[in-house]
């Protein structure tokens, strides 16, 4: 890493969007290593976690995994718990182990606040895996929508991953107002860092295309680029769709590239630029969150 968090890739389209010396001023303000109290409260109050991972062989992988209210904890302002068990159904699991780096997102969709962390670790049991954070970092509630949990004690068994058919994952695609996202960099001493970020807009936003590849706008935000400026480093990337109120989710991983000046920003209304992710491997999980939402506008 240089100047301060950011590494090349965020660097360089902090610099296409004009914002270096302004993003070199906050960094190291809003970008911490350690835990606030805020945020050590914040995440045994949430019903789900959003990790990134990467397996064996390089892939990213976005997960989503839930549990009863405080599952999550924080012992101290440098290390986070969560009480989660090993599930071999989900590709995200050969990527956490311990000593491997991870993303961590949590997020409240009822009131829309999140906070990133990433880090390394520690430990990995059947039972639990406890996180010693790196970086963390509040984001604002731009672009999620406001969700809230519904309380059933009526519950289907997650089964095994599905096959899927391309139309399908088209329908799940085409549908989704928020996915999530999973990269990571390899710096020059070879410490990986892993992101896991929300991605979220009207219904219809990711355009699908006749190849199966998306296209993603990537709208006015904090000029961070954690994301695209990881993509831009190593372009691959995990994607997962949940459906929130069935449970399941859609796991993607492959390719990706940051389009800066691409000709189809006009099909994208209020976009600042586009990516792209091409799908190398992809996996359907009925029922695999326990926990279900409705959007607010449903009753």
């Amino acid at each position: 890493m240089q100047d301060g968090p950011w590494h090349e890739g965020e660097l360089a389209l902090q610099a296409k969007a004009g914002a270096v010396e302004k993003m070199a001023a906050i960094g190291d303000r809003y970008i911490r290593p350690h835990l606030t109290e805020q945020h050590r409260s914040f995440f045994p109050e949430l019903p789900f976690l959003v990790i990134g991972t990467v397996d064996d062989d390089g892939y990213p992988w976005a997960t989503i995994r839930d549990g009863s209210k405080g599952f999550l904890c924080s012992p101290d302002e440098w290390s986070l718990v969560a009480n989660i068990g090993i599930d071999t159904s989900d590709p995200a699991e050969a990527g956490l182990h311990a000593e491997a780096a991870i993303g961590w997102l949590g997020i409240q969709l009822e009131t829309r606040r999140r906070n990133r962390v990433n880090g390394v670790l520690r430990s990995r049991t059947d039972r639990d895996f406890e996180l010693s954070v790196e970086h963390t970092f509040g984001n604002c509630p731009r672009y999620i929508q406001q969700r809230e949990e519904v309380i059933s004690d009526e519950h289907e068994e997650p089964g095994e991953p599905l096959a899927i058919s391309i139309a399908e994952i088209r329908r799940i695609v085409e549908i989704a107002d928020t996915f999530f996202v999973a990269s990571y960099v390899d710096d020059d001493i070879k410490n990986r860092h892993v992101d896991v970020s929300h991605r979220g807009g009207q219904s219809g936003f990711v355009r699908f295309g006749v190849e199966g590849e998306l296209t993603i706008p990537d709208y006015n935000g904090n000029h961070y680029f954690n994301t695209l400026g990881n993509i831009l480093t190593n372009p691959s990337a995990g994607l997962v769709f949940p459906d929130f109120s069935s449970g399941a989710l859609l796991q993607m991983t492959g390719r990706a590239a940051v389009l800066l000046d691409s000709e189809e920003m006009t099909q994208f209304p209020g976009a600042e630029r586009l990516w792209r992710f091409s799908p190398a491997k992809t996996i359907y999980r009925r029922a695999a969150l326990r926990t279900r939402f409705r959007n607010r506008t449903e009753r």
